[in-house]
């Protein structure tokens, strides 16, 4: 039996979900579950690159306007747009109304529906707002939603890959990640990911903490329901699912840190 480095794991999560110089040495099915159970990691980093940039943008007298479109870009930056195309992709064949088959085939198209097009304005706007919302409270508490939202996402993506989640095609990294997490470790992941937001909100506030605990649980709710949407619509994941289920999340843990 071969045994998996937890490196392994990471340069999985960060080869395969950013642009980072990562070389993956392994694809396997045991790389597959260390990455994902890694990708929140790789989320904090996006995180804290989209806030290290608006952060810059602010001491050099910008906006937060402008500090929230640089944190709504880095990310999309980081991940070459991975999880914005998956949006777009998951809208369309949701969008068509056709059967699992045809819907599928939709997705892969290389062309962007309106479907698509409605869910990226939509997302993008949301998110630039409520980033905006937060940076013009205090540059802490922009900061802090930029790195929670960026781990939340990616925290969507360990849950999603979870045992008995079945793979919409038999081909692509949605086939190569379906099933791989064990429950109990999700679980534990989405544990620490609170615990995470939670101790980065105690630095602001008390209501702070209660908020970063609610922006992940939301997050993760609103990406659950779209998971078992899809996987009733297509009959199981696919890469593209992974990447709407990401951008949701992100998007709902941005709201709720922008409130109140």
């Amino acid at each position: 039996m071969s045994t998996t480095s937890p490196l392994d794991g990471v340069r999985f999560a960060f080869g395969t979900l950013t642009v980072f110089p990562v070389r993956v040495t392994r694809w396997d099915r045991e790389a597959a579950r260390g990455g994902m159970l890694c990708a929140p990691l790789a989320g904090l980093a996006v995180g804290a690159a989209a806030a290290a940039t608006g952060l810059v943008l602010l001491l050099l007298g910008a906006g937060a306007p402008l500090a929230a479109v640089a944190g709504v870009a880095v990310p999309a930056a980081l991940t070459r747009g991975l999880h914005l195309d998956g949006l777009a992709d998951t809208a369309d064949g949701l969008g068509s109304g056709k059967p699992a088959g045809d819907a599928l085939r939709i997705m892969k198209q290389s062309d962007i529906g309106p479907f698509g097009v409605i869910a990226l304005v939509l997302v993008l706007l949301a998110q630039a707002a409520a980033l905006a919302q937060a940076y013009e409270a205090s540059w802490a508490r922009g900061a802090c939603a930029a790195v929670v939202a960026g781990a939340a996402a990616r925290l969507a993506l360990t849950l999603a890959a979870r045992t008995g989640v079945p793979a919409a095609r038999p081909e692509g990294l949605g086939a190569a990640v379906a099933g791989v997490v064990p429950v109990r470790a999700a679980l534990g992941a989405a544990a620490a990911v609170t615990a995470v937001a939670a101790a980065a909100g105690a630095a602001l506030g008390p209501y702070d903490v209660v908020r970063g605990v609610l922006a992940v649980w939301l997050a993760l709710a609103a990406a659950e329901a779209l998971l078992r949407h899809c996987v009733r619509r297509f009959g199981g994941v696919t890469g593209d699912v992974f990447g709407g289920l990401a951008e949701t999340a992100a998007t709902v843990a941005l709201v709720v840190l922008s409130l109140g």
